[in-house]
């Protein structure tokens, strides 16, 4: 059992109040009982809960090998790429970028695990799904190697298994291959809201849907040709992840969406749990923001007993709450709302009695760089002030269980005048459609590594003391 039922903790707690009805120590209110915050008081079987090596929820709180788990982790979404013994694979600089991560704090990395070959311009390639029931075999051993090097290093996965955007085929090449019709590209037509309309159009079709479901199931059934693990049966894995930033459509017209949103995110959670069931389902979904901008909308379709936890994404220059041309006027305030949106977050979170993860935030180097030898005094102060944040409520009991942040660039270099992905190119943090080197921490960064580190070794500390 992966989840702790508080139906079940709330029906002991009743069952004990009547056989203890002549105590002279009142027994609690059964809304009193729900709000426990002692995992062992919540339910008497914690001990094997809690001393399984897969990360498991209790309350709002992750637990692994008996201890409070706290996700310190970062964005990795090529990690399988270089995992490859195909032509973009590099095996010797994956090892020494999981040395790096280990040696800065991480312990989590969450992972692109499916690819959809398209004509889109700012794809990558190659694509794991080569064609509809075609997979490139090179590019799925690559995970197998990943997965097999993070264990050695005591590390989780977060795999996501689709795209809202379009930087690796995702939802509109579904779309394309049972429509008929030309995969839409935004890059292309820089139409933003037709193309999320037609990538939220993917929910609606039955075949697309069949599909989907056929690479779940023949990625998590898949066994490990590195060390002959299930990946269903690999606590390697900690989280199923139904896709990057799954939105209803557009904030403009995606409400006509919203039913089928939902229905797509309970049906599909239900169907890895039951492949799965000793590991974790999220949604990759971005929290409000990714939900037309409704709070209700996010609480809504998170509701599913299958969703075991909540993820939220924070954006201060996509979403214009920042200028790195102009950090004077604009940091001060970013920051701030920045907070807010997390503190609304991690509110829901407690009411919901979920765990959440801020799983994707970033902000550019100083003056909008991309190159490494840039500094990075804005990042660093961001990074900091959020970290110090999550560490408040994270000690304060609340629901706040982890961040990664985006992304990992690492020993990856961009040699290219305009910064855009090539096919070839080394792969960094930022994917194709971006400027490489825009949110990317990179293995000369040391600055921005040290705030890292300093982070996870103050979670360490309140993880003890928990």
């Amino acid at each position: 059992m992966k989840k702790i039922n508080n139906n079940l903790a709330l029906l002991t707690a009743l069952c004990v109040a009547l056989l203890f009805g002549c105590s002279k120590q009142e027994a609690p209110a059964p809304s009193e009982s729900v709000q426990v915050s002692s995992p062992a008081l919540q339910n008497p079987d914690k001990p094997a809960e809690t001393n399984s090596p897969f990360v498991t929820v209790e309350g709002n709180q992750f637990f692994r090998n008996g201890q409070p788990y706290y996700v310190i982790g970062t964005n990795f979404w090529y990690g399988g790429y270089l995992g490859s013994v195909g032509d973009v694979g590099d095996r010797e600089r994956l090892i020494k970028e999981l040395d790096l991560l280990q040696k800065t704090g991480i312990n989590n990395l969450r992972v692109l695990a499916a690819s959809e070959s398209s004509e889109l311009m700012r794809a990558v390639r190659p694509a794991i799904i080569k064609a509809p029931g075609e997979y490139d075999e090179t590019l799925l051993a690559g995970m197998d190697f990943l997965l097999d090097e993070m264990a050695k290093r005591d590390m989780t996965a977060i795999l996501y298994l689709n795209n809202f955007w379009q930087w690796s085929g995702g939802m509109s090449q579904y779309v394309s291959w049972f429509t008929g019709k030309p995969v839409f590209d935004p890059d292309v037509t820089n139409e933003w809201n037709p193309f999320m309309e037609n990538s939220a159009s993917f929910y609606r079709i039955e075949e697309a849907q069949k599909l989907y479901r056929d690479v779940i199931k023949s990625i998590i059934t898949r066994k490990n040709t590195i060390n002959g693990k299930l990946y269903s049966e690999d606590p390697t894995i900690m989280s199923w992840q139904l896709a990057n930033e799954p939105r209803p459509g557009s904030d403009a017209d995606g409400r006509v969406n919203i039913e089928a949103f939902k229905s797509w995110i309970h049906g599909t959670a239900k169907y890895i749990d039951s492949l799965a069931p000793n590991q974790l389902v999220s949604t990759g979904n971005e929290g409000s923001m990714g939900a037309i901008r409704d709070m209700d909308l996010f609480i809504d379709s998170h509701k599913s007993e299958y969703v075991d936890y909540l993820t939220f994404h924070m954006w201060v220059k996509n979403w214009g709450w920042y200028d790195a041309k102009n950090p004077d006027e604009t940091f001060s305030s970013a920051l701030a709302t920045a907070k807010d949106y997390i503190n609304q977050h991690i509110d829901v979170a407690n009411q919901m009695n979920k765990p959440i993860v801020l799983e994707e935030f970033g902000i550019e180097r100083d003056n909008g760089s991309f190159t490494t030898d840039s500094t990075t005094v804005y990042r660093d102060r961001f990074y900091a002030e959020i970290f110090n944040l999550l560490r408040t409520r994270a000690g304060a009991g609340d629901a706040i269980a982890g961040m990664n942040f985006w992304a990992w660039g690492g020993y990856g270099r961009t040699e290219n005048e305009d910064f855009m992905w090539k096919e070839g190119d080394d792969f960094v943090g930022d994917p194709p459609q971006e400027p490489q080197g825009l949110n990317s921490v990179f293995d000369v960064d040391t600055t921005t590594l040290a705030v890292i580190k300093a982070h996870a070794d103050a979670m360490k500390d309140i993880n003890t003391k928990q």
